[in-house]
């Protein structure tokens, strides 16, 4: 079949090349439209992309912050058995008998600070409840320091700041019922009695006393015996 010819008509020939014109005029159009639409796409993933990872470096650095504000405080350090014999005003010092026994046990100290005891211990760390005194004697047998404070008078942040003292390990920090002061810290055969959560005293008897050669069984285990009620 041969080629259309163009009309001989010069009215119907403006009319094919309007015809003509206007396709590709349409065309472009059509492209100019879809790349606009691409360019569009491409700002909005732009877009997206960035706030995504805005929020995740926002994520990133409230993880870090959080990680940083609620860390636990690092507990204080004492080097065992290297007391100084520091005198330290107000403590009381006793010489106890280390036997063991069943049943209870009349102390000379209410907290005692020595004496004969159960002879299993009390694990070393924080208890919300009171505790026998046969099986806490034990653990200062050990070398641990009982602190023990009035729950009446010792609560809240200063009960906090009572626990800022404790070491890792190798103390029983725990209210006892009847005391005559509102904290008192008792190593084997040492004692201290204080008024104050704030009183510098408390690191001073800690670094002193704990895990001192000086008790019975300095290096015993202050664990895998009894855990007492309520241990925190």
């Amino acid at each position: 079949m041969s080629p259309k010819k163009p009309s001989g008509n010069p009215a119907k020939q403006a009319e094919q090349a309007l015809t003509v014109k206007q396709q590709r005029e349409a065309k472009r159009a059509e492209k100019l439209a879809e790349y606009q639409r691409q360019v569009a796409k491409r700002r909005r993933t732009g877009i997206m992309w960035w706030v995504v990872g805005g929020v995740a470096a926002l994520a990133v650095v409230g993880v870090v912050v959080a990680s940083i504000v609620f860390q636990p405080a690092p507990r204080p350090t004492y080097e065992a058995g290297v007391g100084s014999g520091m005198q330290i005003e107000g403590v009381e010092t006793f010489s106890h008998d280390t036997s063991h026994v069943e049943g209870t046990v009349d102390y000379e100290q209410s907290p005692p600070a020595g004496g004969p005891h159960n002879q299993y211990w009390l694990n070393c760390g924080e208890y919300s409840q009171p505790q026998q005194n046969e099986y806490a004697v034990h653990s200062l047998e050990h070398g641990a320091i009982w602190v023990t404070y009035d729950p009446e008078l010792v609560q809240g942040e200063d009960l906090d700041t009572l626990r800022s003292y404790m070491p890792s390990s190798y103390y029983i920090l725990s209210p006892y019922e009847g005391m005559d002061s509102p904290v008192t810290l008792s190593g084997w055969n040492s004692q201290l009695k204080v008024d104050s959560v704030d009183d510098e005293r408390i690191p001073q008897f800690f670094e002193e006393y704990w895990r001192s050669d000086q008790a019975p069984e300095p290096n015993a285990v202050c664990t895998g015996a009894i855990d007492g009620e309520s241990r925190v």
